[in-house]
């Protein structure tokens, strides 16, 4: 490859949301050859681009994954995480996704179908300001345990279409050590889980770090933002209700319906730079 040639390679850009950040790939008729190895490569933080994930931006006609729902979202938000391999959704990437369709002028602002492989969701988007994400109805199942450093924290685990287990706990979560992944019931967890770790600092306001699958810690995680306010909402007795949680990378802004029993994410979205991926 001809490293002088402005056009090699292949095109990206960078964004995050709450510093949850993304390599972005266009791709609308769905071109590229997206190997795990590729994604991996481009996420390194040392020898790529550096980030905890790559959304490929695909006409979702264009992609066999969510061909059936082209009728109702032009655009496939294909997701993988950093070590390659595939994710259902990302809250945080749904909100910088359609910063990135809506800058490009491939979208227009307002409100904006996004075809997940967890469905479609709907996302609010404005020229500027933050964002929010209708992330659908939490489904909530039977409490589960992660295992960190020899402690079992109780959890309550939580479906955003992509697994989660909230651990609403008494140890101060700046002391956790999260540099290798919590261990957990493999049985009830097959393809792996994100684990949320959470003190509450009054009924409507919390705390978090998180361990995602596939990536590691991250200063944020969307859908696990959501997960969380799922489980607040069951502890505590509520159907309807709204909290702020501070993760590393800044604040989200998280809202239960009671009538529909749908949860909103709404925090910052925002690009940061781009250029062109050099393959070795």
């Amino acid at each position: 490859m001809d490293r002088t040639d402005r056009t090699a390679g292949i095109a990206f850009v960078k964004g995050h949301g709450t510093r949850n950040d993304f390599v972005l790939l266009p791709d609308p008729d769905g071109a590229l050859d997206l190997t795990p190895e590729l994604v991996a490569a481009m996420c390194d933080r040392r020898s790529g681009v550096g980030a905890d994930g790559v959304l490929r931006v695909v006409r979702s006609k264009a992609e066999p994954d969510a061909a059936s729902m082209a009728d109702q979202a032009e655009w496939f938000m294909d997701y993988r995480n950093a070590d390659g391999s595939l994710s259902e959704t990302c809250g945080n990437g749904l909100r910088v996704f359609a910063r990135y369709l809506v800058d490009s002028g491939l979208a227009a602002p307002g409100g904006l179908p996004i075809a997940t492989r967890a469905g479609v969701v709907r996302v609010d988007v404005g020229l500027a300001g933050d964002i929010t994400v209708d992330m659908g109805v939490p489904q909530v199942f039977d409490p589960s345990f992660a295992t960190l450093a020899g402690v079992k924290h109780e959890g309550l685990r939580v479906s955003m279409g992509n697994p989660h287990l909230v651990c609403v706990t008494e140890t101060p979560v700046e002391t956790l050590d999260l540099s290798a992944p919590p261990e957990v019931d493999d049985a009830v967890f097959p393809t792996g889980v994100n684990v949320e770790f959470v003190n509450l600092l009054d009924d409507a306001h919390a705390v978090l770090r998180v361990h995602e699958r596939g990536v590691g810690e991250t200063e944020s995680c969307g859908s696990g933002a959501c997960a969380v306010a799922a489980a607040l909402g069951v502890r505590q007795g509520v159907t309807a209700g709204e909290w702020e949680l501070d993760v590393l990378g800044g604040r989200l802004r998280l809202a239960l319906d009671g009538e529909t029993g749908h949860v909103s994410l709404t925090g910052p979205a925002v690009l940061v730079a781009e250029g062109r991926w050099l393959p070795a």
